[in-house]
């Protein structure tokens, strides 16, 4: 076992979880990979399980029944990793969205750098988005200037999902408090290690749109996110 746990909820994600887990573990730093698939149609918990035998000890699975969401999937994982001896707990998406290779950015910035949240940002000198639409990149940056408005929390990118955590961090929030499930989750995981005095720090990444599978999008995990900033502001 690594001192480094990477996260990465599953939902249909056949056309990319072998790779990114191979990808993974290509990395010249060790992590351990743990899947949460929330009852994959499609297959995808049956393609992890099939890899295990040949990473042994660093491939691991959670199977949930049902699409329960990112946050809880994420809250889960957590769960899991502070009941083991995991130092850093890393949130990572399945469809490459998030390079991998920058991983190692975000593990150096909290292992050695001195932060206790790594943020993998879009929004800082450095970052970018590649192919998604204009108009969508300009809904996502005014996403986290409305955010930073509200919450008065200085970070550019606060709707990023590509974090790494100091095992601190996720011992001092009380996760079952956590509310939200979809990118307001994302949100409230920054404010409240803000809150409680952690150092978050943004790392600059290249952000791609998805090329296989769906995307989880939905017009409800928008709402979520507009109308649960406004209750962060005032109950957490």
């Amino acid at each position: 076992m690594s001192e480094a746990l990477v996260i990465i909820p599953t939902y249909n994600e056949k056309e990319n979880v072998e790779r990114m887990i191979r990808t993974v573990f290509a990395l010249p730093t060790e992590f351990d990979l743990l899947i949460v698939d929330d009852g994959s149609p499609d297959g995808t918990a049956d393609i992890v399980k099939s890899l295990i035998s040949e990473f042994p000890g660093r491939l691991h699975i959670e199977e949930r029944t049902g699409k329960l969401g990112l946050g809880t999937a994420y809250i889960h994982g957590f769960k899991w990793g502070l009941k083991r001896a995991f130092e850093y707990f890393f949130e990572m998406d399945c469809d490459f969205s998030h390079p991998p290779h920058d991983l190692l950015k975000l593990y150096i910035a909290v292992k050695d750098g001195g932060a206790d949240v790594a943020i993998g940002s879009r929004y800082v000198k450095g970052g970018k988005v590649e192919n998604w639409p204009i108009g969508r990149i300009l809904m996502s940056y005014f996403a986290s200037v409305y955010v930073r408005m509200v919450l008065w929390m200085n970070v550019m990118d606060t709707t990023a999902g590509f974090k790494c955590y100091r095992r601190s961090v996720l011992e001092t929030i009380d996760l079952d408090s956590v509310k939200f499930v979809g990118y307001a989750f994302q949100i409230e995981m920054k404010y409240r290690a803000w809150r409680k005095k952690f150092q978050l720090v943004e790392v600059p990444i290249t952000f791609t749109d998805r090329v296989a599978g769906s995307s989880k999008m939905s017009t409800g995990i928008f709402k979520e996110a507009f109308f649960g900033v406004l209750q962060m502001r005032f109950t957490i």
